[in-house]
């Protein structure tokens, strides 16, 4: 678990499927990242997102609000998708409900999980991707210190059929 002033980033529960469900179910929060998901897909989900956590100690871990105990969405570090720039390398990520949008937790999430992959791992660099059109991301990006990696842009081998836009791929490198 990785604790922040306001968050905890931890494994997922049983009572995360519903609000990670109705996450995927809201066309704003997936506007770029693929079609609806299903409560299969979210279940596929959350199931491997804690198997990672078993098998490798990280994840995209869901983010509770430690002030009232309430599923905000996820964030974390985990390997990077198969068939992209970045399969095995470790990548950040994130996805909130959008009720929790503006409000600095997703940086304060995605720099909680920086601190802990580096603190508890040898990585090199670590990675992240998105698309151009998805400005509060690559604004997290850079909020984050991370720099484009033109070179790496890619069309995203499970999302083409969806948003055939490329992705832009963005690193960050471990701190001296």
């Amino acid at each position: 678990m990785i604790e922040t002033a306001r968050l905890l980033l931890r494994r997922w529960r049983d009572a995360d499927a519903e609000p990670f469900f109705a996450m995927g179910r809201d066309a704003e929060v997936m506007r770029f990242l693929g079609p609806p998901m299903s409560r299969a897909d979210c279940m596929a989900v959350i199931e491997g997102q804690n198997a990672l956590a078993d098998e490798i100690g990280t994840c995209f871990w869901a983010i509770e609000r430690r002030a009232d105990g309430a599923f905000l969405g996820f964030c974390g570090i985990k390997p990077g998708p198969a068939g992209t720039p970045v399969a095995d390398e470790p990548e950040i990520g994130w996805r909130l409900a959008r009720a929790a949008w503006g409000q600095g937790y997703a940086l304060e999430a995605a720099e909680a999980s920086l601190d802990h992959g580096w603190a508890t791992t040898e990585w090199p660099r670590v990675s992240a991707i998105t698309v151009p059109a998805n400005e509060r991301s690559w604004g997290l990006m850079i909020c984050l210190g991370m720099s484009r990696d033109a070179a790496g842009d890619f069309d995203h081998p499970a999302l083409d059929l969806h948003d055939p836009l490329r992705r832009h791929l963005n690193r960050i490198t471990r701190p001296c």
